[in-house]
């Protein structure tokens, strides 16, 4: 960081964080500035964070609503750690992020919420904004509301709608603090409300209206330029995790010639997937909103039956409702993906918050000997690759697949390069031959165990499908116990045979030494982020993280990994679910544990604060 004249600072990276009551637009405010940020070429991560009560009482902590972006002009992975401003606009949302806001960070607040009972309401006992409490950061007392007023005075607005612009005059506040240009978001009021030029007016006038007060008092105030992130040649764009889990499935279908299906129920915070793919039957696909979620799943399956490429979507309590259907593709061997975008628990718990609980759930929550392969995305990109990859993994071993996200990361965005769906991997889809004499429904694969996959109309070939267990190669209903065995071995070793497609497990950093990060899913970018920052505070440790996406199988080279360090921490949004899988398959070895179950991601603080009191034992 560098600082010159005229109190101009020079950030490589910045987190800034919008915060207010529900319905104080900060959601809109937050994605207004990640466009301009994206204009502007710089690189970020954005975490929405939704109040948990979808009409929780007005001015009181649990009904801030939040939106984080950390935004830079080197490589960004994750939304950030403290926030270098914050915008609050009432006090319970000043309350509820003072710990989030770096010492000598800036805070832009709506000084005219601070007044009667909003204050208590917020928990405080007087006015943060008159006594010393905030001596330590650089306050901005904005009239927000009164000026909002104001700039639509001419307009005859009424206080009711006027008021609804203050997040785009605290935007406009934003706006000058990062030396923006307006010119974007106005373009954006003028295609948004075409039919309604009054609201381009307001809107516009409101804007100015903020750049211009926090221009008139920049005599005392900081402001930052963040230079451009060089990025390669190509065509880029900021997406969210739930469109890039769509994306990734609308790119398979195409480059395997399936036709994609999609059969779920609503649920937040995975619904983003069916609305998206809801959309999109002008690229063929198909996509039914069920009745609930044992409706979703079993269409799923028959669509797989009839050589669709069939995905079906949920959060954790959709997928404790899914668990027999997922038992009977196990057992019917057909390839379906069940994506769980996992929130807090248990029962419907915190659907708007983020957790890492369903794990043991996805590895073990079925009837029976039923293996399914566990793959997890790890960042709002990246679910592209996964989602393609699951449906992969799923057409070519002929069997479900779960697919893992979490809330932080499909409803977080990250800037992305766009991949060409020529680029992708092929598919090599097991098809049984029409008309084959020899054809049996389970006659495998010698090697991985795999049966073809029979499409019904195929000529000369018909098989029977059902829960009951099945003979060995003919596909009769068998209660024999040696054949089923024998059944539950083949669909076992055919799940074990995927580790040879899935290629060898990364660590970042020191390859051996010390102690080595593990975590698995969506906590990488904060994990990434601290394994850079422990480093730098322990220049003597040798440390390295391994970030795990294949979780059943695991990578085959995981024991070796763990061998080359003296002390393994694992760090996830749970009490220690992927901890105690690791036990089971590794014995020999201790595993420490960093766990978090508050709905929040991971801060870096925390968890270097974590690695130096393991290091010191």
């Amino acid at each position: 960081m560098t600082k010159d004249k005229g109190n101009v600072v020079v950030l490589e990276d910045v987190v800034v964080k919008f915060a207010g009551d529900s319905g104080d637009g900060m959601q809109l405010a937050g994605t207004l500035f990640s466009d301009n940020t994206a204009l502007v070429g710089e690189d970020f991560v954005t975490f929405p964070d939704y109040p948990a009560e979808i009409r929780a009482p007005h001015n009181t902590v649990a009904g801030v609503s939040g939106f984080q972006i950390h935004f830079g002009s080197k490589a960004v992975i994750s939304s950030g750690d403290r926030a270098d401003v914050l915008v609050a606009m009432n006090p319970a949302s000043l309350k509820s992020n003072m710990h989030n806001v770096k010492r000598g960070g800036t805070i832009i607040v709506d000084a005219d919420t601070f007044v009667g009972d909003a204050i208590t309401k917020a928990g405080y006992t007087e006015n943060p904004l008159a006594n010393d409490s905030l001596l330590d950061y650089h306050v901005i007392p904005a009239p927000i509301t009164s000026m909002t007023r104001e700039a639509q005075k001419e307009l005859n607005v009424d206080v009711k709608n006027a008021d609804k612009c203050r997040n785009i005059y605290a935007l406009g506040i934003v706006y000058f603090l990062f030396h923006r240009d307006l010119e974007p978001t106005i373009k954006y009021f003028e295609k948004k409300f075409a039919k309604k030029p009054e609201f381009i007016e307001t809107n516009k006038r409101v804007l100015v209206a903020g750049y211009t007060y926090a221009e008139s008092v920049s005599a005392n105030a900081t402001t930052f330029i963040v230079d451009k992130y060089p990025l390669s040649k190509g065509r880029y764009r900021y997406i969210t995790g739930n469109l890039a889990t769509a994306w990734g499935f609308l790119a398979a279908a195409e480059k395997s010639g399936l036709q994609l299906y999609q059969g779920s129920y609503p649920i937040t915070p995975a619904t983003d997937i069916l609305v998206e793919l809801e959309g999109r039957r002008d690229l063929g696909v198909k996509a039914y909103q069920a009745e609930d979620e044992i409706a979703g799943i079993t269409s799923a399956i028959g669509a797989a039956y009839a050589g669709a490429l069939a995905i079906t979507t949920t959060s954790g309590p959709g997928l404790s409702l899914k668990s027999e259907a997922m038992g009977l593709a196990v057992m019917t061997e057909l390839p379906i993906v069940i994506v769980d975008v996992q929130r807090g628990g248990p029962s419907t718990g915190l659907p708007t918050k983020t957790e890492q609980s369903d794990l043991s759930q996805a590895l073990y929550g079925r009837n029976g000997e039923c293996p399914i392969p566990v793959i997890a995305a790890s960042m709002p990109g990246n679910c592209f690759r996964f989602a393609y990859e699951a449906s992969k993994i799923a057409v070519e071993h002929m069997t479900p697949v779960i697919l893992l996200t979490d809330g932080y990361i499909a409803n977080g965005t990250e800037v992305i390069k766009i991949p060409k769906v020529a680029d992708l991997p092929d598919f090599n889809i097991p098809y049984a031959k029409p008309n084959d004499p020899d054809y049996a429904p389970y006659r495998r694969n010698e090697t991985t165990f795999v049966p073809e996959w029979a499409i019904p109309g195929m000529e000369g070939l018909r098989h029977r499908v059902g829960g009951l267990e099945k003979e060995n190669i003919t596909g009769a209903v068998s209660t024999a116990p040696d054949n089923h065995e024998l059944m539950c071995n083949n669909r076992r070793k055919k799940v074990e045979y995927i580790v040879n497609s899935i290629g060898d497990q990364e660590v970042i950093g020191d390859q051996e030494g010390d102690m080595l990060i593990i975590g698995w899913g969506g906590t990488y970018g904060a994990l990434r982020n601290s394994l850079d920052e422990i480093r730098k505070e322990c220049p003597g440790k040798k440390i390295g993280l391994a970030q795990f996406n294949y979780i059943n199988p695991l990578p085959k080279n995981t024991e070796d990994i763990f061998r080359k360090f003296k002390k393994l921490i694992v760090c996830e949004l749970n009490f220690g679910q992927f901890a105690n899988y690791l036990r089971t398959q590794f014995e020999g070895y201790h595993f420490d544990q960093y766990n978090k179950v508050k709905g929040q991601p991971f801060m870096v603080s925390e968890l270097v604060d974590a690695y130096k009191k393991l290091m010191e034992e």
